[in-house]
């Protein structure tokens, strides 16, 4: 099977100045594309329905978990202390909430 990355670099033109080692949406969009042989559309509403249930399920459930893939789970951070870089001065850092992926066995031995 051909390296999707490289498939995807070479239909995607529209973003030259990328760093060469990260794959974008338009091209993991390319390379669903390529993989499923089917439209660019189709393969675009494949890519948004699957970010889209990812959030929908961290939202209702707090966790996703694709097993092979890894697990998408929401991380609570700690208020704390921190410096505005401009002016040195210190600053309250609200707590916050964001989400963690940790890949799963499958992913990192493919990796």
């Amino acid at each position: 099977m051909p390296n999707l990355l490289v498939l995807a670099r070479q239909q995607s033109n529209r973003h030259k100045k990328q760093n060469p080692q990260n794959m974008n949406k338009v091209e993991l969009t390319v390379a669903v594309q390529k993989t499923l042989d089917s439209t660019k559309a189709d393969a675009e509403r494949a890519v948004n329905a699957v970010i889209d249930g990812i959030k929908l399920g961290v939202k209702k459930t707090k966790t996703v978990q694709l097993i092979g893939f890894g697990t998408f789970k929401i991380s609570n951070r700690k208020a704390r202390a921190g410096v505005n870089p401009k002016t040195g001065a210190k600053i309250k850092i609200k707590a916050s909430k964001t989400v963690k992926f940790v890949p799963g066995k499958a992913f990192k031995a493919a990796i």
